[in-house]
């Protein structure tokens, strides 16, 4: 993106349009619906609209909700490279590894030789957004930081919210990557806009740039520690400049940060969400980036220098990271994921057995390690009872007559021969509304299994997150309304059992303190104060 014609003035942000059509321009939220209500807001009266390139196909009817959708889902997914001729595309190579972290929108944003930063944003899968190799020709550069995105509440399909974020500030440009929540963001955001900030999206992850726009401090590391003073909750933060890469990790360590080095020769310095985007592009894992460390990479010499934030608090990494979230062949705060959820699903066959089962079988893909431990320690066969479809879209032709549980039946298919007459155990990771799980055990029982027994490789959701992860608000928990009983009989399964709490605890061993677990025991290690107030408006607005 070309840097602005003139230096914006202290304490605010230009964010320039760029001549390239690659390029996704940032505009004002149509409104501010996912502001807090109990703050008070001064609406800036500056309009940008954005044109749509497509109209509405009228053929398309429908819209096949998501199997994952009744899955809490992770908001986003970050790389960094730094040090490599092939940054950008290096970088668009490692998001393909982290897209099961988000969907809905990718970018890159490069540093040039002509120290000037680029960006290529859009929303849609990563090669959707990239699939015009121009695109990753105009992001030339020995640095690139990218992102994938789950949309939030409010800010669906809205390509101003596609990170990362690009700006000018009166000391040049900034790029931004961001993995996680702020829960004071509406506060903060009040308060910058009360002294003359202008936003120009809905994402909680603009407050930080402005807050580094409005410090005092110099250099700019300085700045990004005075930023990350202010703001409370869940953040992996990439920044990019012209010549220099910056990681930050929020003092608890909510959200994975990795950092690796290439094994080609250029050795160059590599930042990811997960370890499997290491593996993609053939770098070697190092370390986490610890909690509450603000790690900088100068590109001029490659020197690497350590930070403290501020003083260290207790680590309480996200355990849904190694129950779901996570791909199976990383290694996510320093476990292997794909044991985590092995040991989970063979403690619950402990657990919880079924006697007499005649096989077990995972709701794929992320039951399948948990599948396998249940049935390696309880001795039941494990099969593979439902296949999962990876063509389907979200969308498709409204048939003439309604076919039952259909957006289910279009993603996984039953295999009629494994699972006809018997007494089947389904091994799934969640339970969130249970919407899904209900059609899941519907469609197994057409398939003429004769008893459908769930068993679920976590504890009753019972709290939503405000960490970085997409979750219904309370009400909406199944777990949160209902007994395990209430639960069982509402998703119409002959038996149901959860992994307890106690025993997710103590498979963590000694570490167990520094994980969070508050979805599922209501212990939040920082108040979600903000988020209770907008959860109470919109209960009492129902």
């Amino acid at each position: 993106m070309a840097a602005a014609t003139t230096s914006p003035a202290a304490g605010h942000l230009a964010f320039p349009q760029n001549p390239n059509p690659n390029t996704a321009r940032l505009s004002f939220p149509a409104s501010l619906k996912a502001l807090s209500k109990p703050f008070s807001l001064r609406h800036h009266h500056r309009h940008l609209t954005v044109s749509s390139s497509t109209s509405p196909n009228p053929y398309i009817s429908s819209t096949v909700p998501d199997l994952l959708s009744d899955k809490p889902r992770d908001e986003c997914g970050v790389v960094g490279i730094i040090g490599d001729p092939d940054a950008a595309y290096l970088c668009s190579v490692a998001l393909h590894a982290l897209q099961h972290r988000g969907q809905e929108g990718a970018g890159i944003v490069s540093a040039d030789s002509r120290a000037t930063l680029r960006s290529v944003t859009g929303l849609g899968l990563v090669s959707q957004v990239f699939q015009d190799k121009s695109k990753l020709d105009y992001l030339s550069g020995t640095a690139a930081i990218g992102h994938v995105r789950y949309s939030t509440a409010g800010s669906a399909s809205s390509l101003a919210n596609v990170q990362p974020f690009l700006a000018g500030y009166r000391f040049g440009q900034l790029a931004i990557a961001h993995n996680g929540n702020l829960v004071n963001y509406s506060s903060l955001r009040a308060q910058l806009e009360d002294s003359g900030s202008i936003f120009n999206t809905s994402s909680d992850t603009e407050v930080v740039l402005h807050l580094i726009a409005n410090s005092s401090s110099r250099p700019l590391i300085s700045r990004i520690v005075d930023a990350c003073e202010s703001i409370q909750g869940a953040y992996s933060l990439l920044f990019l400049t012209e010549n220099k890469l910056f990681a930050v990790r929020d003092p608890f360590g909510f959200r994975p940060l990795v950092l690796g080095r290439l094994r080609r020769p250029s050795r160059g310095i590599v930042f990811a969400s997960e370890t499997c985007a290491l593996d993609l592009i053939e770098a070697d894992y190092e370390r986490e980036v610890n909690p509450g460390e603000i790690i900088l990479v100068d590109g001029r010499d490659m020197s690497l220098s350590s930070l403290c934030l501020m003083p260290p608090k207790p680590r309480k990494a996200c355990i849904f990271e190694h129950i779901y979230f996570a791909l199976p062949n990383s290694i996510v705060f320093g476990r292997a994921v794909y044991s985590s959820r092995y040991s989970f699903g063979a403690t619950l066959a402990k657990e919880s057995p079924v006697p007499n089962a005649d096989v077990v079988i995972p709701v794929p893909d992320s039951g399948f390690y948990a599948a396998l431990g249940y049935a390696s320690h309880s001795g039941i066969p494990f099969q593979q009872g439902l296949i999962r479809s990876h063509y389907v879209g979200r969308t498709f032709i409204q048939p003439e007559q309604n076919i039952r549980d259909l957006a289910v039946r279009l993603k996984l298919a039953p295999v009629r021969g494994i699972l006809e007459g018997k007494s089947v155990v389904v091994v799934d990771d969640s339970i969130v509304r249970g919407t899904t799980s209900s059609k899941i055990v519907r469609l197994i029982k057409d398939a003429g299994a004769r008893e459908v027994h769930m068993r679920i490789a976590s504890p009753p959701i019972v709290g939503s997150c405000y960490y970085g992860v997409d979750t219904p608000r309370s009400e909406e928990l199944i777990s949160n309304k209902m007994d395990v009983e209430g639960v069982r009989n509402a998703i119409g399964c002959d038996s149901l059992a959860f992994l307890s709490l106690e025993s997710l605890r103590s498979l963590l061993g000694e570490e167990a303190p520094s994980f969070c677990d508050a979805c599922f025991s209501g212990n939040y290690p920082v108040p979600p104060i903000e988020n209770e107030a907008e959860r109470l408006v919109a209960v009492e607005e129902e």
